[in-house]
């Protein structure tokens, strides 16, 4: 994709998409490393989105995982067994 082009989708007085403060993390991240290299960072990139994602989705949902599974587009034993990796299972 475009950035130029994706960027016209953001009007004056809308909010950025998310994709804008993923790549402020990601940037922001990879100045941090101040030039050490960096093995896995697409893993290392879904587990820090992951977590925090699936928390909050489960929070707006009230626990309901068959709801946060259709609200994420996954399904709900996908959801359950990452939950379980991620050590946010109850």
């Amino acid at each position: 994709m475009n950035a130029a082009a994706d960027r016209q989708d953001t009007r004056p007085g809308n909010r950025p998409p998310l994709r804008d403060h993923v790549a402020n993390s990601v940037r922001r991240y990879l100045r941090d490393m101040d030039g050490c290299e960096t093995q896995d960072l697409y893993n290392i990139a879904l587990r820090e989105l992951e977590i925090p994602l699936f928390a909050e989705v489960l929070n707006h949902c009230e626990g309901n995982q068959s709801r946060a599974a259709t609200m994420l587009g996954i399904h709900r034993a996908t959801l359950r067994k990452k939950l379980r990796d991620y050590g946010l299972a109850e």
